[in-house]
């Protein structure tokens, strides 16, 4: 394997006090691959650890004078732990080690597993996201790459996969189990239950990733089942917003286990009541955890099938905020007991995904901790991951990605004349965005008819357009929006939930088109036109997804665009890009746009709107 073959950036593994033998510059053992069931304990294994855990053989590594959470008791113990090849030896006093640590009486906590996100919408390349995130405590992702798979099918899976298979942290992946998510959306590639059976035997699956499409479910449509019975002695996730009971009752029957969909807590402690797993959801866009917690803490409902999730969510905001570490320290400001936090941050999740080596602090268990200098504040003094010492100022080296997935955008140029939109009824159709949520309102509003509608005439109102991008089939969907507040120009982006085509939104045609063409020549991304010209572009060649750069020159570009896009309207309770980027995804009510036209979503699935 040759350096060429490699990009650099700054994130690895290290022993606080040697120098370890590293494979391909990733800092791992060969052969430690670590699936679901983590790394097999034969009885040789055993004997060398178990020396450890009685006393009779030094530890690789001892930290000593800790406070250890012990997440099955619910206690905070004073006690040392001890590690052996990776795997906690035993916690105690009594124990001694090649290399000692003294935590000075710091807390100690499982590593933080996020229990759903598509690492795809951090724009950065996943090993990037990884080391990043791993600062903050996260040690394990479960991640669902169906953006990349709705771009490039198998071959986006596969780079997820080969990305991540030798990352400082745990990397699980549930199989993307709608592509593309509705018959309505024009998406890049397919993956049906024949492809993804090459799949359910690989170490690091476990499962099939959130089921979006309830109508198919609920009316037990074959194909859906064909992939719910190929995962149905594995994992199987959920997308459930909005159903009522009895269909809600029916989708959990197909064995859909857990949700991240919930946005109040009514509807989650409906969910858990039917054996649903609920993953509370702090992104970028969506902020579900605060209703949500406050519901638990009002109702004293029980804890334990509850778990924390990103689903989405910025670099730039993880650098901001934190990872899940973010979650944990909102919720116990909230008034949630620290410990039931904890819990819900690592071996609830661990427990529901059959990650029976993660989660936990006890012996057998893989030494993923994080040590903490507040309990509450949830402040990092560093994270272990398989009891090695994760270091931000290390290299990592990151495989570069397949040419073939970094010319995603088949699409010739457009013209403002693309984006007429003529007004034909009384009452017009608008998508109003909701502040801080992904969900949007069906409104109505007494435009004039006229040939093409210009919202330089209507303040409050903007045209938005999603334009396909994969097989350069010419179309182009428009409608009204309201909400996003911006004037002067146009923001566009090829991050639009799921199928990923250009989705742009703005105040005049012209500038709507200068957005499009401008992510045609780069191939991918963010750009915002402000006053007749590009203000700026972040490049996404990756899939049209994910930048080949730095978190640092990701954060700077995004910074840049979205202080400007405030500046131009934008409210400071919608994310210029993130909000902007699930307004095609025809699953989530009320209104989508697609390149097929304006979308209603209800109970009963989406369907086309005629204007």
């Amino acid at each position: 394997m040759h350096l060429k073959n490699f990009l650099i950036c700054r994130f690895s593994l290290v022993h606080p006090h040697r120098i370890t033998h590293r494979i391909a510059g990733f800092g791992l053992s060969e052969g430690r691959i670590i699936g679901r069931k983590g790394e097999k304990m034969n009885v040789q294994r055993y004997r060398k650890i178990a020396r450890v855990t009685l006393g009779r053989s030094p530890a690789d590594l001892v930290l000593k004078n800790g406070r250890i959470l012990n997440v099955f008791s619910g206690e905070i113990l004073p006690a040392s732990i001890a590690i052996k090849d990776g795997l906690i030896a035993g916690t105690g006093e009594d124990f001694f080690g090649k290399e000692e640590r003294d935590l000075e009486g710091r807390f100690v906590v499982p590593g933080f597993i996020d229990a759903h996100l598509h690492l795809e919408s951090t724009m950065v390349s996943p090993n990037e996201l990884v080391s990043t995130a791993a600062r903050f405590g996260t040690t394990c992702f479960i991640v669902d790459p169906h953006e990349a798979a709705n771009v490039s099918g198998a071959d986006g899976i596969n780079y997820i996969l080969n990305q991540t298979s030798h990352s400082p942290a745990n990397v699980y992946v549930m199989l993307p189990s709608c592509v593309p998510a509705t018959k309505l959306d024009d998406n890049g590639a397919e993956f049906s239950a024949e492809e993804m059976r090459q799949y359910v035997h690989h170490p690091r699956v476990l499962g099939l990733g959130e089921v979006m499409d309830n109508p198919s479910v609920i009316s037990g449509d074959k194909a859906m089942f064909a992939k719910l019975c190929l995962f149905e002695k594995m994992m199987i996730d959920g997308h459930a917003p909005f159903l009522p009971e009895r269909e809600l009752s029916a989708y959990a029957l197909a064995g859909i286990r857990s949700d991240h969909e919930a946005t109040s807590f009514d509807y989650a402690r409906e969910e858990i009541r039917r054996g649903i797993h609920v993953h509370i959801r702090e992104g970028s866009a969506a902020h579900n955890l605060r209703a949500i917690v406050e519901g638990i803490l009002e109702s004293g409902c029980n804890t334990e099938n509850f778990s924390f999730c990103t689903d989405d969510k910025h670099i730039e905001d993880i650098l901001r905020e934190g990872h899940i570490s973010y979650n944990i320290r909102l919720a116990i400001s909230l008034g949630l007991d620290p410990v039931k936090a904890y819990q819900m941050a690592s071996i609830n999740t661990a427990r529901l995904y059959g990650l029976r080596q993660l989660g936990a602090i006890a012996p057998g268990y893989q030494a993923d901790l994080v040590v903490l200098d507040s309990l509450e504040e949830v402040s990092v003094s560093s994270v272990y991951f398989k009891g090695e010492l994760l270091r931000s100022d290390a290299e990592l080296r990151i495989r570069s990605c397949p040419v073939s997935l970094r010319h995603s955008v088949h699409l010739d140029p457009v013209s403002p004349k693309s984006f007429l939109l003529p007004i034909r009824l009384e009452e017009t159709p608008v998508i109003t965005l909701n502040p801080g949520e992904i969900t949007t309102t069906e409104e109505s509003a007494a435009l004039e008819k006229c040939r093409n509608f210009q919202p330089e005439l209507y303040p409050g109102y903007l045209k938005i357009a999603s334009v396909e991008r994969h097989k350069n089939s010419g179309k182009i969907g428009c409608a009204v929006a309201k909400g996003y507040g911006l004037r002067g120009g146009a923001v566009a982006s090829s991050v639009s939930h799921d199928s990923h085509n250009i989705l742009v939104i703005g105040d005049s045609d012209e500038a709507m088109a200068m957005a499009v063409n401008e992510l045609i020549r780069v191939q991918g991304g963010y750009t915002l036109v402000y006053n007749g010209a590009v203000y700026d572009t972040l490049p996404l060649p990756i899939m049209g997804l994910m930048s080949d750069e730095g978190y640092e020159e990701v954060d700077r570009h995004l910074q840049h665009m979205k202080n400007k896009a405030h500046e131009m309207g934008v409210p400071e309770g919608v994310d210029p890009f993130i909000t902007l980027s699930f307004l095609s995804l025809p699953v989530i009510p009320e209104l989508r746009i697609t390149p097929r036209g304006l979308c209603q979503v209800g109970e009963n699935g989406p369907k086309l709107l005629k204007l």
